[in-house]
């Protein structure tokens, strides 16, 4: 039995919380899988698991011995890092995750910054407006903005970024500036999924935040689709300010309800917080965050 093999597949399992979710993450048949379980519980000569139809759930000795297999298998992939020599010299496979938008425009040049300097690490940088979970994709660092929930990553934070409303000069020539939120009633909108709710757009007024209902006339989901349809005159729309930046720049869309806005949302870089760094990856999070820092600071 090959007991290193084994120990992952009784950390999938748990994980994945059934052998059929181990199975495919493994990408080994349903069969190997339950019989390598059965394996290391006759090894141990006691029950790890206990199975049902519906989920796993571990047993005493089955608590202590996933402890103990998270650690080991740590320590078997540090060691082999360390061979390969990621943690003596920055080299090897990066993958970095950001936001579309974002990383286009700031993540991207402070990559191929950091290519330069450091030409025996090669990055793939994965854009997309969904959380990805870091682990289960393979993915060493991400860019996430917005309130962090909980969990073991670690974070460092970047700056922040506001929401902004903004629309074509042309459109609010036609249709009127609005001067406060409630005004949004006779405006065409723009909804963006990643921004929340389609029917409603949260402001602050009084210094109290305020719901106020929107009417969607053209739902996207993206945000450069939304601030596409925006600058040509399909309605108002509200999306992050360092997405606007260049448009504002061109005079094609101006902000408005700025004194209405809501509190500025978290920009962050997060890591999965191994208990050893590889270089490549410590180097990247040195080298990116002042660059990132100070990219933020200059957005209005």
């Amino acid at each position: 039995m090959d007991r290193l093999e084994a120990m992952s597949v009784f950390l999938q399992a748990v994980e994945g919380g059934s052998l059929s979710a181990a199975s495919r993450k493994l990408d080994m048949p349903l069969a190997t899988v339950s019989r390598k379980l059965s394996d290391l519980e006759g090894h141990l000569k006691a029950r790890l698991l206990n199975r049902s139809t519906r989920r796993l759930t571990l047993t005493d000795a089955g608590r202590d011995y996933l402890v103990a297999c998270k650690r080991i298998l740590e320590d078997v992939d540090d060691a082999e890092r360390s061979a390969a020599g990621e943690f003596s010299e920055p080299r090897g496979d990066l993958v970095v995750t950001a936001p579309i938008v974002f990383g286009r425009l700031h993540v991207l040049p402070v990559i191929t910054e950091f290519l330069t300097v450091y030409p025996q690490v090669d990055v793939r940088l994965v854009l997309g407006d969904r959380i990805v979970h870091l682990q289960e994709e393979h993915v060493d660092v991400a860019v996430r903005v917005g309130a962090l929930p909980d969990s073991r990553l670690v974070a460092t934070r970047l700056g922040t970024t506001a929401r902004v409303v903004c629309a074509s000069p042309d459109y609010l020539a036609a249709r009127g500036l609005p001067a406060a939120p409630s005004d949004l009633a006779g405006h065409h909108c723009i909804t963006f999924d990643a921004m929340g709710s389609t029917d409603s757009w949260s402001f602050l007024v009084d210094g109290a935040e305020v719901r106020v209902p929107v009417h969607s006339r053209l739902g996207v989901n993206t945000a450069e689709a939304a601030i596409d349809a925006a600058i040509a005159r399909a309605g108002v729309t509200r999306v992050l300010s360092y997405q606007i930046r260049e448009a504002l720049g061109r005079g094609q869309l101006q902000t408005i309800l700025r004194d209405f806005e809501s509190a500025p949302l978290p920009v962050s870089l997060v890591h999965a917080g191994q208990r050893r760094l590889a270089l490549k990856l410590r180097m990247f999070l040195d080298f990116a965050t002042p660059r990132l820092r100070e990219r933020l600071a200059e957005i209005p």
